[in-house]
């Protein structure tokens, strides 16, 4: 009987894919994201413009930390399909910005 649920349970267990990204690198993505986007809105030019400015600066991002589309696009699934594991990335993002935010001050 544990033998059986034993491998009830490995064969349960998801196996994360090699290229979806480590709590650590997307929070720092998504970090960096956050601050474009802070920079782009304290421009005070129309959304339009800074949407026009921001892509840029987001494949700069992207490159800067190397990270391709595909593997921004597999992580995104992934962590969708996994809400908790992504609430644990942005209550990291929270407490890093807010720190941040807190030595400005």
């Amino acid at each position: 009987m544990f033998t059986v649920g034993l491998l009830v349970a490995c064969a349960s267990r998801e196996v994360k894919p090699a290229a979806v990204l480590t709590k650590e690198k997307l929070t720092t993505l998504i970090i960096e994201m956050y601050l474009a986007e802070a920079k782009m809105d304290a421009t005070l030019l129309p959304r339009d413009s800074t949407i026009k400015f921001f892509i840029p600066r987001e494949k700069q991002i992207l490159k800067k930390l190397d990270i391709s589309d595909s593997t921004l696009k597999v992580t995104y699934e992934y962590y969708v399909q996994h809400p908790k594991e992504f609430e644990e990335v942005y209550d990291a993002v929270i407490d890093s910005l807010n720190l941040r935010e807190q030595q400005i001050k």
